[in-house]
């Protein structure tokens, strides 16, 4: 983690983010939204609020959180809140320390992607979904590892370690993983070193981690969000993302960035949700007794629920998913360094990358325009890349626009992953592992619906978060958030780790 050296708090705010006594016997946290209208009302001090977060990512140097943590930055900025507050100009987020993925960009902070030949391109200019935030009065705190330039699910990344272990680790067991791409973002509202981030996802990658650590996030139709100064994999796939502990902030944040205005939590009697068999495959034991547990709380809450067929929907995603990524991730990237100004050319970056998984996906697939093919073969990736885009994908897109339609739905909902948290290590970024983690994330995303995950329950067994995922139609986003706001009461919030 680079540290850089640029020169009466309210007891329940305090406890959101310093993980005190009191919220370890289970006070609800505090919101980002709550935190900034105490330090308007002069009830907290940012400064204080940001020294507790700052003390608290590294007291949980453990995790592998952040790859830089901007202490000098955040203090000034937090000083600078708390003298904006005093002369009353109060913001959504005034004073609130927030978190961004390494592949964002933050203007004077390096953007990593989370591979060693980037540590040194500091940007400019925030990113606009950041830029949002920071006009907002939000106060980054630091940006957060990742899996290694976004590509995978684990967080299993060698380059950039804070902890005696390698990769990012779980807030509820340092052994499990932390879930990816946006490993980092996961880890710290996890652990509560803040309340909110933001990250990204192409095949869910802000979603895998809250279900891991226990936190909601949102992936917006793709799109919704601009996606300037954001290192890619997809343009067809990408999106930034809100990321955090309450519904409430996914909520305020996704307003924030969107433009949208405010909405009332959805009338739970009014809801309909489909259940498709192929999102119900693979579950371990906690994860299918949570999500029973959940589908009972749904419906003593009025939500009606239907069971739907979803025809060749996973025959048509794998149609999709590796071809699209794969192909795109080339030119993609191609033009993202050359965006940087730093002259480093796409051969120069994978030949640098420290994740055996990733580097072998580079240069063996992306550089070379290369798909896997039968028995260990590989094949032009253009055909198929093609052949994905004009036949697959709007099959797949047309598939869920009539489900939903058909059965009148306002999502489908299932377990966000299959199985808890894995162990954190090498097995943990194989190609078998990837494939299980995202088999409910991936379609979706493939499709450009938006999806929304809250965490339901810790594990009978393994005590590890488990989450709930809704996918909506296209550009029902604010639906969506109005549903996990009525349903953040109806299954509240998990208690933080133990530590």
């Amino acid at each position: 983690m680079r540290i850089l050296n640029h020169g009466s708090v309210h007891a329940l705010l305090a406890t959101a983010l310093a993980a005190s006594a009191a919220a370890a016997q289970g006070d609800t946290p505090a919101t980002a939204g709550d935190t900034a209208r105490a330090i308007c009302a002069g009830q907290l001090s940012s400064e204080k609020l940001v020294t507790q977060a700052i003390a608290h990512a590294k007291a949980r140097a453990d995790l592998n959180a952040f790859v830089t943590l901007d202490e000098k930055g955040a203090l000034a900025a937090a000083k600078r809140a708390d003298v904006a507050r005093r002369a009353g100009n109060c913001k959504p987020l005034a004073g609130v320390p927030i978190v961004v993925k390494d592949n964002i960009e933050v203007a004077g902070l390096p953007t990593t992607g989370g591979t060693p030949a980037l540590k040194g391109y500091v940007p400019k200019r925030d990113a606009p979904v950041v830029k949002a935030l920071r006009n907002a009065g939000a106060i980054v705190l630091g940006k957060t590892n990742m899996h290694e330039l976004a590509f995978g699910i684990s967080g299993y990344n060698p380059a950039y370690n804070t902890g005696p272990e390698v990769g990012v680790r779980n807030a509820y067991d340092t052994t499990r993983s932390a879930g990816g791409s946006s490993s980092g973002t996961g880890a710290a509202l996890g652990s509560r070193i803040v309340l909110a981030g933001l990250g990204t996802d192409t095949g869910g990658s802000v979603r895998v981690p809250c279900a891991f650590n226990g936190c909601a996030s949102l992936r917006p139709t793709v799109g919704r969000y601009p996606q300037g100064g954001i290192l890619p994999i997809s343009h067809t796939r990408d999106t930034a993302g809100p990321m955090a502990l309450s519904m409430t902030d996914v909520d305020l944040l996704d307003r924030i960035v969107s433009g949208a205005p405010q909405l009332k939590p959805a009338n739970l009697k009014r809801v309909r949700l489909g259940l498709a068999k192929d999102f119900l495959a693979n579950l371990d034991a906690d994860t299918q007794a949570a999500f029973d547990d959940a589908l009972a709380k749904l419906k003593g809450a009025g939500v009606t629920l239907v069971d739907v067929q979803m025809p060749r929907l996973m025959e048509l995603n794998g149609a999709i998913s590796f071809p699209v990524a794969l192909y795109e991730a080339h030119d993609d990237v191609v033009k993202y360094l050359k965006h940087t100004g730093t002259g480093i050319t796409l051969p120069q970056l994978a030949e640098a990358i420290a994740s055996p998984d990733v580097k072998g996906t580079y240069q063996g697939l992306v550089i070379p325009r290369k798909l896997p093919g039968p028995n260990n073969t590989v094949v032009d990736a253009k055909p198929v890349y093609e052949a994905a885009i004009k036949t697959a994908r709007p099959a797949l897109r047309k598939l869920y626009a009539d489900t939903f339609k058909q059965h009148k739905l306002d999502a489908l909902v299932f377990p966000t992953v299959p199985k808890v948290a894995m162990l954190a290590n090498a097995e943990s970024s194989s190609v078998p592992t990837f494939l299980a983690v995202i088999q409910n994330t991936d379609p979706g995303s493939n499709a450009g619906v938006p999806g929304l995950q809250m965490p339901i329950a810790l594990g009978a067994s393994s005590k590890l978060p488990i989450g709930l995922e809704l996918d909506g139609p296209v550009r029902s986003d604010r639906r969506l958030v109005a549903i996990g706001l009525a349903l953040e009461g109806v299954f509240g919030r998990l208690p933080p780790p133990a530590r």
